[in-house]
């Protein structure tokens, strides 16, 4: 999910040749799961036409303060406009947009309605080379800079005068790639790298037969997933699952329990939060046949050795990063949860239980309690895993405040 999901987003429109580029901004900002609205300078729909922008935003296009309805006439609120978006977009911000900007110069719905809104403001400057590096327009922009509004870079390159230089309005996606990158430098985990391991193991009894588990890996997924909208860097190893992660986790995928525990060790130094919610097989077949053992000849018996123990490795190995555990009990659950919490080192553990109607492995639900190092116990209702995810790490990050 993109950090610009769920996001409402005014898009305003000045009247420059590069505003024939903005229904890529509209199509970009609609694929990342954003609303849009847009208002125009009237001068801009020389440039590029409502009807598009409309269609492509599926919301009516504003230009005007007033709009005949009916022989009616009809008030295009730009207070309300204002407060309806969680941002707002100049693209393209011409000469002089950016003057009526500074200048309170409220001669159009667009200013109008900059002036009124109390949103983050992105600014995305267009216009020829020698007007780009005038003194005037260079204060103008210096201005918007100092009061907080987000003055982004201009490209370089031809210039539909035919000259060449700076003052070319960015490319939609460098654009969206922007005001992306500054909103995840604001969430809590941004520039952090979490590790996540997820899934069962399964240990070969046989090239056919394996020891496994019920782990559907929903849990480790759901926390990789929250790991990334909060903006971190997130590795993911993950033991046999049908499940999708995101395209920006980097996703390891493993077999065995000795899989797991090599590409956790390979990451676990470089990390800040480690998370082992992985249900890793705690035993192995010591022998493991070259071919499918016939059932005729039967199996009297399966000598086991011990896995590697991932979670006890890492505790011993720790030295900044944040390491938590999970335990699945089905009897002295709070007492052996605390034990495992000082057995193998860890900062906090999350104790699953298999005796909750609706939670535990293969469904969609979990009802878990979040003890810290402190023996602070913090219960949870049951709820969707998604959600369980947001518990945890709020848990995390208050643990880590």
């Amino acid at each position: 999910m993109s950090v610009l999901s769920g996001k409402k987003i005014l898009l305003g429109i000045s009247g420059g040749i590069a505003a024939y580029k903005t229904p890529l901004i509209v199509r970009l900002l609609k694929s990342q799961g954003a609303e849009v609205k847009i208002v125009m300078t009237p001068s801009s729909k020389d440039f590029v036409t409502p009807l598009t922008l409309s269609t492509l935003s599926n919301h009516p296009v504003y230009s005007t303060f007033t709009e005949e309805m009916h022989d009616n006439p009809v008030w295009n609120d730009h207070v309300a406009l204002g407060k309806w978006a969680d941002l707002f977009l100049i693209a393209p911000a011409t000469s002089n947009t950016l003057s009526a900007m500074v200048h309170a110069k409220c001669n159009n719905l667009l200013i109008a309605t900059y002036l009124s809104c109390t949103c983050p403001v992105y600014i995305a400057p267009a216009m020829d080379l020698d007007m780009y590096a005038h003194p005037a327009n260079q204060q103008n922009l210096a201005e918007l800079n100092r009061i907080g509004k987000k003055v982004l870079p201009v490209g370089e390159g031809f210039l539909a005068s035919g000259l060449h230089g700076k003052g070319r309005m960015l490319e939609p996606e460098e654009i969206i790639s922007y005001i992306s990158e500054e909103l995840k430098s604001g969430l809590p985990l941004y520039g952090k790298k979490v590790l996540i391991t997820a899934g069962p193991t399964y240990e070969p009894i046989d090239p056919v037969r394996f020891i496994g588990n019920h782990s559907s890996g929903k849990m480790g997924f759901a926390l990789a997933e929250e790991a990334r909208q909060l903006g971190a860097h997130v590795t993911l190893i993950s033991g046999p699952t049908v499940l999708d992660a995101s395209p920006d986790i980097d996703r390891h995928n493993v077999l065995t329990a000795e899989e797991m525990f090599a590409h956790a060790l390979e990451h676990f130094a470089e990390t800040d939060i480690a998370i082992a919610a992985a249900a890793v097989a705690d035993f192995k077949p010591r022998n493991v046949g070259d071919q499918k053992i016939k059932k005729e000849n039967g199996i009297q018996s399966i000598e086991l050795d011990k896995t590697p123990d991932v979670l006890a490795k890492m505790g011993e190995l720790k030295n900044k990063q944040f390491l938590l555990g999970f335990a699945l009990e089905t009897e002295n659950e709070i007492s052996n949860a605390i034990k495992k919490i000082k057995s193998k080192n860890l900062d906090a553990i999350v104790l699953n239980s298999l005796n909750e109607p609706g939670a535990g492995f293969s469904v969609d639900s979990n009802k878990v309690t979040y003890i810290d190092r402190n023996e602070t116990i913090i219960p949870f209702e049951l709820k969707s895993k998604i959600l369980v995810a947001k518990d945890i790490f709020s848990q995390i990050l208050t643990q880590n405040a």
